[in-house]
């Protein structure tokens, strides 16, 4: 917010434009007015040398006269070129002080902003002072500095955490809170704390520790570590994209050089990189601390994005991926696409662990000029069988940055909110968008879990491409408001517990599309897989082997077969369907094979949910009811 400051400055840099602008205008005029007179008096000058060439004179002096009508011409084109000149300069002089004026109103802004930030810091700077002063009971050495006092004690107390607090500040407006950290000293317990102020970790807490520390488990299946090496195609990416903008990406064919070698519906799958962390969370006897797990989680998710600038193939409808992982990941996951205008998969999720996950995913896409906007759509549910513990929540935006000019880079913005429907828990979840001006790390997220009663347990923070922390809550308390009205809340923690930490990529990743070790493994042949698995889909095996040239060709054939039997469905659907848009008469028209719409009573939306009878047709090998879609 800029402030009055700033409302004061603006019209007088407005009018001070005007102004200029106005001179400028004022001086073009008596240039216009000079031209005027350059060209009456050069006519006039080119009328008498045309007299003189009419005179009979020597022939010395008839070179000489045509000496000087050359030079008057050559006079008047120039002061022509100077008028022009003139001219462009003015429309140039407009531009740049348009662009002049947006600058220096946001340097004001960021100015005021700065002088809020500094106020306010000065603010808690005396009463973290006054604070320490006064309390009673404070070691008689102040030089341990006023920083080290908890403005979070209510006087007369004498708090056990005082000369272990550090203070942190947290004044940009992304972040909505401000954290005190605390150290717990087995050798206080015994001076007798207030209940508020408690710093025992519950013996549940054990499960948050070392909570992202879990081996990733020795696979009884030998898996793949590497693919083929991506080959070095340059492509004009602008000869495509200008045709693109403001359109609906998943409509627009384009050739694999775009792609990385999997599809949607295995980057999907993609989300459980990190199950561990909800294997884990079942063992969490309070709910708060199963949440901290179920959020780190679902920042997880995207932390494959970082480098994966490529986009996956969008699946044939009735393309379906399974993940038969029992032995080493402890689940079996399954997703089929079951809409292709707009594309949509549908995705289901068993762990012998006790939980299970499902969601129905719809990617939108735009195209905007310099960047492009992902917007999954969609809820992603999870139940935890023993507890009942039903936590919903969305998926945030994804923004492709540079697609002009530059090297490509992704970013994560927007709130989640995470829900557990049972005991009506919370966690907010802010992903901080990037900006050049912001003092805040990059990829930065911040979150908070209460319970129903709105009160704050754990404090999280992290980045969604490296890890994520959890610290508990043993006091929470409204700042003073800062200048521009705004109430931050200050919470009083622990140190903070290491939930979730990112693996490392394997050797050779920048080659690899980036791929994690688990993405190198998703595409690989597995026999007993439904004819429909996308490991089975020909133009993307083609890529993966580094022929791009073959793998287009093959994407055109399989597009142009998907268009066929969708243009049979919709005949077969008659013209007499009382469906009003073609994407509905598109839907009424197909059924998926696996998953079935039904109506999500927490969320009120259709969405499809697994039906059963996959693994009973894996298990049989009876795979006649699968379409024959590659």
């Amino acid at each position: 917010d800029s402030g009055d400051d700033d409302e004061a400055t603006t019209p007088a840099d407005k009018s001070e434009l005007h102004y200029t602008l106005k001179n400028l205008s004022l001086k073009l005029d008596d240039l216009s007015t000079c031209n005027d007179l350059i060209a009456k008096h050069g006519a006039a000058l080119q009328r008498s040398l045309t007299e003189l060439d009419g005179l009979k004179i020597p022939s010395e002096s008839g070179e000489k006269l045509k000496a000087v009508n050359e030079r008057a011409t050559l006079f008047r084109i120039t002061s022509n070129a100077m008028i022009n000149a003139c001219r462009d300069f003015l429309e140039l002089a407009e531009i740049h002080s348009r662009k002049w004026q947006r600058a220096l109103q946001y340097e004001q802004e960021q100015r005021v902003h700065l002088e809020e930030t500094i106020e306010q810091l000065a603010k808690q700077h005396n009463s973290l002072e006054r604070a320490f002063r006064s309390a009673p009971g404070r070691p008689a050495n102040p030089s341990k500095g006023f920083i080290e006092g908890s403005l979070l004690t209510p006087k007369g107390e004498d708090s056990e955490e005082d000369e272990d607090t550090e203070y942190f500040d947290a004044m940009e407006d992304s972040t909505s809170f401000i954290t005190v950290i605390t150290e717990a000293k087995e050798d206080r317990k015994a001076e007798g704390s207030t209940g508020t102020s408690s710093v025992d970790w519950s013996s549940a807490d054990n499960v948050l520790d070392g909570a992202s520390l879990v081996p990733k488990g020795s696979s009884k299946v030998k898996r793949r570590v590497r693919i083929p090496n991506k080959p070095n195609y340059s492509l004009n990416l602008w000869s495509i994209m200008k045709n693109c903008i403001g359109r609906e990406l998943s409509r627009i064919p384009m050739p694999v050089n775009f792609n990385e070698p999997l599809s949607m519906l295995q980057r999907l799958t993609e989300d459980l990189e990190y199950h561990h962390l909800l294997d884990k969370a079942v063992h969490c006897t309070s709910s708060v601390e199963q949440m901290c797990l179920v959020a780190a989680f679902s920042v997880s998710s995207y932390s494959t994005t970082v480098h994966r600038i490529a986009k996956p193939f969008n699946p044939m409808l009735g393309e379906t991926f399974e993940l038969d992982r029992l032995d080493d990941m402890g689940l079996r996951s399954l997703c089929e696409q079951v809409s292709h205008h707009p594309p949509s998969a549908a995705h289901y999720v068993f762990s012998k662990h006790g939980w299970s996950l499902w969601q129905e995913i719809t990617i939108s896409s735009k195209f905007r000029g310099k960047y492009i906007s992902i917007m999954p759509l969609g809820a992603i549910h999870l139940e935890f069988q023993a507890s009942g513990n039903h936590y919903v929540w969305r998926k945030s935006t994804s923004t492709v940055h540079n697609i002009i000019v530059g090297k490509l880079w992704i970013d994560q913005s927007g709130d989640i909110e995470i829900v557990n429907h049972k005991t009506n828990d919370r966690c907010q979840l802010k992903f901080l968008p990037y900006s050049y001006f912001s003092k805040e790390a990059a990829r930065k997220v911040t979150g908070v879990v209460s319970d129903s009663q709105g009160k704050a347990h754990y404090v999280l923070s992290g980045s969604w491409d490296e890890q994520m922390e959890c610290s508990k809550v043993v006091h929470s308390s409204p700042s003073s408001p800062s200048s521009d009205g705004k109430q931050k809340t200050v919470y009083q923690t622990l140190s903070a517990k290491l939930l979730w930490k990112k693996y490392p990529l394997p050797e050779n990743a920048e080659n690899m599309y980036y791929f994690s070790e688990l993405a190198l493994t998703l595409n690989e042949h597995e026999e007993g897989v439904a004819p429909t698995d996308s490991r089975l889909r020909p133009d993307q095996r083609l890529m993966e082997k580094g022929c791009w040239d073959e793998a287009n060709t093959e994407k055109q054939r399989l597009e142009e077969k998907q268009r066929l039997s969708r243009r049979r469905r919709l005949e077969a659907c008659g013209p007499g369907s009382s469906c009003s848009s073609e994407e509905e008469k598109e839907a009424d028209a197909y059924t998926p094979l696996w998953f079935e719409k039904r109506l999500d009573p927490l969320t009120g939306e259709m969405a499809c949910v697994y039906k059963g009878g996959y693994w009973e047709a894996k298990e049989k090998q009876d795979w006649h009811m699968c379409p024959n879609i590659f």
